[in-house]
């Protein structure tokens, strides 16, 4: 069938199983909604108060499925506000696909109106991207940017239509389905052939592995994003139980083992747990699976495991020794490789091992333990919002001491309920994201904990919220201040507070109300326990203005350059 560009994009996005997309339109893009018009029974648009939450809200939608989250803009500003949010999908391997649409062939290079080479700007964080000047291609290019969005370690794709290419008229020929995608690719070019190519390690690499392990005396793991990526939860659940190795989580890897799980040593790094920095420090083996050894994870890269053998485990061969030298690994997909692995490791007992570990568990931050008169204590909002929510919420975070809060204290049991930006730390990621899982989860209940400077970035989103009656219960740490910045002005730069006091509005509550959302005030523990519940039992979206004092501090912390086991535990 003979059909316009605009159409082969609405076709080739159903083939793939798309049934949301998140956007803002404009000009150039026009002709795509005039086709997303005619067929909003087939895909479901969900229009953003800007571009970058839609970005966002895409993230969120692929981060709590696993499936690509798609969204679209128009040319120039448009797509230039999906920067941070394809950045932030970058970093952390998440599938987005990205259509934007450009002016027309004939104006490109001209500095025509709205034009920008959105290729040129998002090469560097993207996995591909293409500029479509054939309708011709346009079909197989669509279909190959889904593929290399979720093949191997998946990442962010953007596809850029000039205009006249979505007017322009095609013989289009749809799929039967939608894994025909991936021959196709594979025959149309050698070099993403090599790309989708997933490595599989030979059988004696696999066993050289398992003796290794099994002949590890104070093993750690180190679990990261990939677990959760590759749904390997249930592989490192039964690994470290027949293996009774204890398990460290990056940020990203929070969610992929259960907190309640004795072997859960808790988060590893700057702002990691006592048990978790310092068994990685005293190990014999550490088993890197799924993780990328962040700065933040490591610090002193010299003296990061520095008397322990470092295996590691992960889908992108490029991770290997980029941060940290290793004694082996394993390129794969992580969750068969765990799979291949299994029947190779022994049944052991570290008992002499887990009591070390059970002693350093023993040690954390005293500030933690009380809830003060005239605030809120950050572990006890956690552990009450835990509470009321249960196993199966989503939590999601913006970026900065509420994130670390959370990623310490937040008891998580199930892979993928925790969302937040680990790696390009985004603020103004979380509001976004919160929409995009709510959207895609329309069962399940979304609760954003974001703080007070980071919600200023986007609580424009509150609109889309409120438009689309998302059950969204955000709570505002509101400590009045940019508190990650506050504690290291606190600590390195002599107290001088530069430009990071929050000591003007707006009122949360009156700003939930002009939204149409319901809006509470918690001062103290009782205080938010209560509104947080009403808030949660409502069914309704919901802002809770909750108070912080200005200088509690994340604490574990490492000072910046020192060894992980570094930790400053306590502020006199």
């Amino acid at each position: 069938m003979k059909i316009s560009g605009s159409r082969v994009v609405i076709e080739c996005l159903v083939e793939q199983g798309v049934d949301t997309i998140f956007g803002y339109p404009g000009g150039a893009i026009l002709n795509v909604y005039d086709e997303l018009y005619k067929n909003q029974d087939r895909i479901r648009h969900i229009l953003t108060a800007h571009e970058q939450g839609a970005a966002h809200a895409a993230d969120g939608y692929a981060r709590s499925t696993g499936k690509v989250g798609v969204v679209f803009a128009t040319s120039g500003p448009g797509a230039t506000n999906l920067v941070t949010g394809i950045a932030t999908a970058y970093m952390d391997s998440s599938p987005i696909v990205a259509i934007t649409c450009n002016v027309a062939t004939s104006l490109l290079g001209k500095d025509s109106f709205q034009e920008i080479d959105i290729t040129g700007v998002t090469m560097p964080i993207t996995k591909h991207n293409f500029m479509v000047r054939n309708v011709e291609e346009l079909a197989s290019v669509i279909r190959q940017a889904f593929v290399i969005a979720k093949s191997g370690r998946p990442g962010p794709v953007l596809i850029d239509i000039p205009k006249e290419v979505t007017a322009n008229m095609v013989e289009f020929e749809p799929l039967k389905n939608p894994d025909e995608a991936v021959d196709l690719v594979r025959q149309d070019s050698t070099s993403l052939r090599r790309a989708l190519t997933t490595p599989v390690p030979s059988d004696d690499e696999v066993k050289k592995a398992a003796d290794i392990i099994n002949n590890a005396k104070r093993p750690v793991i180190y679990a990261g994003g990939g677990i959760i990526i590759s749904n390997a939860a249930k592989e490192l659940m039964d690994f470290a139980t027949i293996a009774d190795i204890p398990v460290s989580e990056s940020m990203m890897g929070r969610s992929a083992f259960p907190s309640s799980n004795s072997l859960n040593l808790g988060m590893v790094g700057m702002h990691g747990t006592k048990a978790s920095n310092m068994a990685v420090t005293e190990s014999d083996l550490v088993l890197a699976l799924g993780a990328r050894f962040s700065d933040r994870v490591i610090s002193d890269a010299s003296r990061f495991a520095a008397n322990s053998q470092v295996f590691h485990i992960d889908i992108d061969p490029a991770e290997i020794n980029k941060n940290i030298p290793v004694a082996g690994s394993l390129v794969g997909n992580v969750k068969d490789v765990l799979s291949r692995l299994l029947p190779l490791i022994k049944k052991a007992d570290h008992s002499e091992w887990k009591a070390q570990i059970a002693e350093w568990k023993k040690s954390y931050p005293k500030m933690y333990d009380d809830n003060p008169a005239d605030s809120i204590n950050p572990k006890f909002m956690c552990e009450c919002i835990h509470k009321v929510a249960g196993d199966d919420a989503f939590i999601t975070t913006e970026v900065g001491e509420h994130q670390l809060w959370t990623a310490q204290h937040y008891p998580f049991e199930k892979p993928r309920t925790f969302v937040t930006s680990g790696g390009l730390g985004t603020m103004g990621f979380g509001t976004g994201a919160a929409i995009g899982i709510q959207i895609a989860n329309p069962k399940a209940r979304v609760v954003h904990i974001a703080g007070d400077g980071s919600f200023r970035m986007n609580c424009n989103e509150l609109a889309t919220i409120s438009h689309y009656n998302l059950p969204v219960v955000i709570v505002v740490v509101n400590n009045g201040t940019l508190g990650n910045v506050r504690l290291w002005q606190r600590v390195f730069y002599g107290e001088r507070y530069s430009a990071t006091t929050l000591d003007f509005g707006p009122d949360w509550v009156k700003l939930a109300g002009a939204y149409g959302i319901d809006g509470y005030r918690a001062n103290n523990a009782d205080e938010f326990a209560s509104v947080f519940e009403k808030a949660f039992k409502s069914g309704k979206a919901a802002v809770i203005d909750a108070k912080v004092d200005i200088d509690v501090p994340v604490l574990p912390m490492v000072p910046g350059g020192k060894a992980i086991y570094n930790q400053i535990m306590d502020l006199q």
